[in-house]
């Protein structure tokens, strides 16, 4: 394997170059200027990068308002599909050696990756979406996905005809995880007779499962066939095509995840089959990460978004969930004051 340095300096070289899909990922490069002192933002995205109108484009839209705010200096580079943890490496390296802070991981693959090369630039600061370190100078911004999944879980339950719903999972992680969990309490709580079936498109290190439509259409439409009604998927990219594999079913009912899915121009004609969607204001996260820097009191540590700050919610596009409002309100304000719990593992 080739020393960190020389793969640092190639990147370096590439991203000078606006050469794209080089061994540093996609890149895309919005410069206001290059005065010393100028706030200089560094966002790696995962696989799908911006334009995936999910987790990714959560984390754009937060870059988005620091550039129209702040007139940050950005720079983008997307992972690629099947890279080595060393690519994600590569890739952060070259951001900080780029003089970019904050240098922004857009989710839990890059936890190793940040882990190391941020011991390697401690005066620059590192955000980590969707995992936690333990590095002096990374703040990990983490979300309580459990309890808007709950919420989901409510809403399914009062939607659903039968009982019968289901959940479709990118990949077999904790992370995951805490998406079923809070989406099968939530609808048991709610109909305790109900029929959550819980499905998984990959296991273990194999990630494709977040960006494989077909699996995500394959396993709603086994779902459906089956009777289930109401599917929530929290499956990255794959999620769009459980969602179409619903539409394409009259009086069955979607659920995104991460954005506001019947908002997005790539699933506009199926956004009268979209119930609601689960968001992860990452958006948030990632600006008062930039803020904190900008003012010269970066955040570090463990930063939570949790359901009572907004940082999790249900969509209302669509006015579909108007007839049970009140009943979700209501399972919202027992979770923020702890009389529910929500669990975090099935």
């Amino acid at each position: 394997m080739r020393r960190v340095s020389k793969i640092t300096a190639a990147c370096a070289l590439t991203a000078a170059l606006a050469v794209t899909a080089t061994a540093c990922g996609q890149s895309s490069t919005e410069a206001g200027g290059s005065d010393e002192g100028k706030l200089k933002v560094g966002m790696a995205y995962d696989v799908g990068g911006r334009g995936d109108n999910s987790f990714n484009d959560s984390a754009a839209r937060g870059l988005d308002k620091a550039k129209a705010e702040y007139k940050a200096e950005t720079k983008e580079l997307t992972a690629k599909s099947g890279e080595t943890p060393a690519d994600r490496e590569q890739r952060l390296a070259s951001l900080a050696e780029g003089g970019y802070n904050p240098v922004i991981g857009v989710g839990f693959a890059y936890k190793d990756a940040i882990d190391k090369v941020s011991a390697k630039y401690p005066k620059t600061t590192f955000g980590l979406i969707d995992s936690a370190s333990e590095q002096k100078n990374v703040a990990s911004i983490v979300f309580t996905e459990e309890q808007g999944s709950y919420l989901a879980g409510v809403a399914a339950a009062l939607k659903s005809k039968d009982g019968k719903v289901g959940f479709i999972g990118g990949v077999d992680l904790p992370l995951i995880k805490k998406f079923a969990a809070g989406f099968r309490k939530g609808a048991l709580d709610t109909n305790p007779k109900a029929d959550v079936t819980v499905q998984y498109l990959s296991t273990g290190t194999d990630l494709s499962g977040f960006g494989a439509p077909d699996k995500g259409r394959a396993a709603a439409k086994g779902m459906l066939d089956k009777g289930v009604d109401v599917i929530f998927a929290a499956a990255g990219g794959s999620g769009a095509g459980a969602i179409e594999a619903v539409a394409a079913k009259p009086g069955t009912w979607a659920i995104g995840v991460d954005s506001d899915q019947a908002k997005d121009p790539a699933l506009a004609k199926y956004s009268n089959s979209i119930m609601t969607s689960v968001v992860k204001n990452v958006d948030s996260g990632v600006f008062d990460l930039i803020t904190s820097v900008k003012d010269g009191k970066p955040k570090t540590g463990t930063n939570s978004y949790s359901l009572a700050e907004d940082g999790v919610s249900l969509t209302t596009t669509g006015d579909h969930l108007k007839d049970i409002q009140a009943k979700l309100d209501e399972a919202k304000k027992k979770i923020v004051d702890g009389s529910i719990k929500v669990p975090t593992t099935l």
